[in-house]
């Protein structure tokens, strides 16, 4: 735990929020205790709903080590992740989080994420958004290739 990296995530967020760039969120990646990839959340800027700052800062990461993995890295953020970037957290198998702002608070300023844990709960049928399976019989031949790929890269 290191507060001069937290610093930087909560710098980074209040230069997003100034900037106009996009919402009060900034990540910082670090390995061997040195940061590697930072960001600011971009989402109105870069007009892409996925430019989370920790979403941003896992690609920068995985880029300079030349991984899809940051085992050995901590994120520190200055929000609680949402379940996108928690996700993606975990996929790239950080080692550790820390973040600043819990969820509540986000959503006490209009970043209310709870409504999509909520909806991860229901059946397909009863989402807000209609979510309907469809060929999977076919779509199963991708998963046998992969089964069947004796040279794949695991992840």
């Amino acid at each position: 735990m290191n507060n001069a990296f937290m610093t930087r995530a909560i710098e980074l967020s209040i230069e997003g929020v100034q900037s106009g760039r996009g919402g009060p969120f900034g990540a910082v990646i670090v390995n061997q205790g040195k940061i590697i990839a930072e960001a600011a959340n971009q989402v109105t800027s870069a007009n892409d709903p996925t430019a989370h700052a920790e979403v941003l800062a896992i690609r920068k990461a995985c880029e300079v080590l030349g991984s899809f993995e940051l085992k050995n890295c901590e994120l520190y953020t200055s929000c609680e992740p949402c379940p996108m970037c928690l996700g993606a957290i975990y996929w790239a198998r950080l080692a550790r989080v820390y973040f600043a702002n819990t969820a509540e608070d986000a959503g006490k300023i209009g970043f209310d994420d709870s409504f999509i844990y909520d909806q991860l709960k229901r059946p397909y049928s009863e989402r807000r958004i209609p979510t309907l399976q469809m060929m999977r019989e076919e779509a199963l031949a991708a998963f046998r290739a992969w089964v069947d790929k004796p040279d794949k890269t695991s992840y």
